[in-house]
């Protein structure tokens, strides 16, 4: 159905009122600005509007495609292993289960025991209240303990809960006042309402007796930028915990590590996508290591060495090591540290220190490579991985030579593999490595997602011309043996910001798309961090026109192969990618039939002005900024709506309760094209109980992948077909999910 011929009711009336600023000495009318209220009056629109996608939406289609997705659900997920003193720390979600539980294994492939399982809490079996997540977990560096961040109805404001692991022989009575956690389990301490606090700004001190960890405001009372870094004792009880400093910059982000040999916290303080300076805390005061810089640098400690991983000097990072005590000494320069791993071929993406070995991750032309090498830096032997595949991620085990990571594909889907870092065996895989002579090394599976892969997957990558030159990188998957009449229904996806790169992922979600004849691409647009820092520059502030003349340039690159055109190419895109669909819909509506955009950014001249928008200034430009705000208002999507074109039919998705980009971007640009643009529909979505996205239950997941697909089903005239075409597939899948 194309989008000319597409029937849709009315949408509803929404009321005008024109405030007009002038910025810069320009006049800026602003209709809607009464959207980014939250009274009753917006509640009641953001229904209409929900009302209005009911009615758009073809039920019958909508019946059709629901069991297909809720079939997908239908198996375990699994996610990253945590070693600790012999425990093997992990994620799980059973077959149908709204949420993963935390188990605790004495081996890789060890008997699973429940240390918490959210399904069990009451608000999960309480239809009226919003959906209780655990979002994250950090273990103490003993494994006897656990602490995890609880939210609710995913607003990424956590609740602290410090746990027990008890051993396998104290696990056979279950408390009776443990909801919610295993046989044996206490809750040693609750740190309510910690704000952001998250597993990367969260670490145990050496003696696993308190935690040190970054507290913020929270969202309701607009304090998500004040943050403290606290310790806590669990002698002292939560009310006396102290406060080492307090830090108000919106545009830095403290982080902490502590290493557990010698007991040094290190602390970090970093923009999201400018330099980092680190800092020691000696005798109560915090001393300067590594600062003065605009290089960005993580520090992990091992066994005695601090490892540093900077793009100093080296746009795809390289790898440097001190000794812990120089480190903590101070006033260190990079110069003064040894090179373990000099800048490569490939994006340094993280090292995994175990005694005797390292595990080096490394991304070439978006897709993974996995080495072992001395702890000098010399290459041992390669990993043996499959093409175009994306190592998610890497842990290892801190007292032995052993790691684990994740491993993902277009076709392939999620695993979780291990290592044996001090084999000298004969390699199982394909042949030689790149890096030497040594053959390569094969990897153990220890879980994988039960999914079928169909053998006709096809999976390419491809590289496109753009501006200024650039050669980018498209990756496109469909199946080649289900036949297609005319060009093929595809969902173009893609995200350019805030240094995330795009790399292959298994959609399972996406696959019965693929099953009835689309295709699915995925541009790595400049902004992301494919080919390094420069390529991340070369789409944020002054350059941020480069992100959205790549996705042109890779949708017309797939109109010209013939696998697709205009009439049967979707846009996709969340968050940052929700601006660049944004973008892209406003500047090209001639060359897409449909578009998702979720949680998105689309008034760029008031996006500073709400929840954690002031912190992406650095990347985007300041609109107070005379400079900024120039090119700023050129692309901003709610200011450039031509009232002249036809524009694509749009599906916006928001959240009442994000906590990251505030729900009024999406009404006030929807509210726009449903009365200035012709073409359409224009929908909005609204959901009253998650956020950007944390800890939807697979229930919710499955509500909003029927509704996605139904609209690019119908949109871009896809038949549905029956389930004997096979549709495996991994959660990661929706078109319009985004980093």
């Amino acid at each position: 159905m194309s989008r000319q011929s597409a029937p849709a009711p009315s949408p509803p009336e929404t009321r005008r009122e024109v405030v007009t600023e002038t910025l810069h000495g320009i006049d800026v009318d602003d209709p809607y600005r009464w959207l980014e209220g939250d009274d009753a009056a917006v509640s009641e629109w953001a229904d209409a509007q929900n009302d209005h996608v009911d009615a758009a939406l073809d039920d019958a289609l909508r019946d059709r495609l629901r069991p297909r997705f809720a079939d997908l659900v239908e198996v375990a997920d699994y996610g990253p292993i945590s070693v600790r003193e012999g425990r093997y720390f992990a994620t799980v979600r059973e077959p149908g289960a709204d949420h993963a539980r935390l188990v605790v294994r004495d081996a890789p492939d060890g008997t699973d025991r429940v240390l918490v399982d959210p399904n069990a809490w009451a608000a999960n079996r309480d239809g009226d209240r919003p959906p209780r997540s655990m979002a994250w977990y950090v273990p103490s560096h003993d494994g006897e303990r656990v602490a995890v961040g609880v939210t609710d109805g995913g607003d990424e404001n956590y609740d602290v809960r410090v746990l027990s692991v008890p051993d396998p022989s104290d696990s056979g009575v279950e408390s009776p006042e443990a909801e919610g956690y295993g046989p044996g389990v206490e809750e040693i301490a609750s740190l309510p309402e910690r704000g952001r606090v998250n597993a990367g700004s969260l670490a145990w001190t050496a003696d696993d007796e308190g935690l040190v960890y970054v507290a913020t405001g929270g969202a309701a009372d607009g304090a998500q930028m004040d943050k403290e870094i606290r310790r806590f004792r669990f002698a002292d009880g939560p009310d006396a915990e102290s406060v080492l400093l307090e830090h108000d910059d919106q545009h830095v982000w403290p982080r902490v590590t502590v290493d557990p040999d010698s007991g040094l916290l290190a602390v970090a303080f970093s923009e999201m996508v400018g330099g980092t300076e680190w800092y020691v805390r000696v005798d109560g005061d915090l001393r300067p290591v590594l600062t003065d810089t605009d290089a960005e640098t993580s520090v992990r400690f091992h066994d005695g060495t601090a490892f540093v991983s900077t793009d100093h000097g080296a746009p795809r990072r390289r790898l440097l090591a001190c000794s812990v005590d120089r480190f903590r000494e101070g006033d260190l320069s990079f110069e003064e540290c040894r090179e373990v791993l000099p800048d490569g071929e490939g994006i340094l993406q993280s090292v995994v220190p175990t005694p005797e070995r390292l595990l080096v991750h490394r991304q070439r032309d978006a897709h993974s490579r996995l080495s072992v090498h001395d702890r000098d830096g010399t290459h041992l032997r390669d990993v043996s991985l499959p093409s175009y595949c994306s190592v998610t991620w890497v842990s290892g085990n801190r007292d032995a030579p052993e790691a684990f990571f994740g491993l993902t594909g277009f076709d392939r889907p999620p695993a979780v593999r291990k290592l044996d870092l001090a084999d000298e065996s004969p390699g199982e895989g394909d042949g030689v490595g790149e890096g030497g002579d040594a053959p390569e090394l094969a990897s153990a599976e220890v879980d994988s997602v039960d999914l079928p892969v169909p053998d006709d997957l096809v999976v390419e990558q491809r590289f496109v011309d753009s501006t200024d030159g650039a050669e980018v990188p498209v990756f496109v998957c469909y199946r080649e043996e289900v036949n297609v009449e005319g060009p093929r229904p595809t969902v173009l996806y893609g995200y350019g910001g805030f240094r995330n790169s795009i790399t292959p992922s298994f959609g399972r979600f996406r696959l019965p798309f693929l099953a009835d004849g689309g295709a699915f691409a995925a541009v790595c647009a400049r902004g992301g961090y494919e080919y390094g820092e420069p390529w991340h520059e070369a789409g944020m502030l002054e350059d941020k026109q480069h992100t959205f003349d790549d996705f042109v340039a890779a949708g017309e690159a797939l109109c010209e192969s013939g696998l697709t055109d205009a009439d049967h190419l979707a846009v996709a895109g969340g968050s940052n990618g929700g601006l660049s669909v944004g973008a892209v819909v406003t500047q090209r509506p001639d060359l897409w039939a449909a578009a998702q955009c979720a949680v998105p950014l689309l008034d760029m001249l008031r996006f500073h002005r709400f929840l954690l928008g002031e912190s992406w200034t650095t990347e985007y430009g300041h609109p107070e900024d005379p400079e900024a705000f120039e090119y700023l208002k050129e692309y901003s999507p709610y200011h450039n709506v031509d009232p002249d074109a036809t524009h694509p039919p749009v599906y916006f998705t928001t959240a009442a309760s994000d906590t990251r980009v505030h729900p009024s971007h999406a009404r006030k640009m929807t509210a726009r094209l449903q009365h200035e643009a012709e073409g359409g529909p224009f929908l909005l979505r609204t959901k009253s109980e998650t956020g950007h996205g944390v800890g939807k239950p697979a229930s919710m997941v499955v509500d909003e992948q029927t509704d996605s697909w139904a609209f690019l089903y119908e949109r871009l005239d896809v038949k549905v077909g029956s389930d004997d075409r096979g549709v495996g597939g991994e959660a990661a899948g929706d078109p319009a999910d985004g980093a």
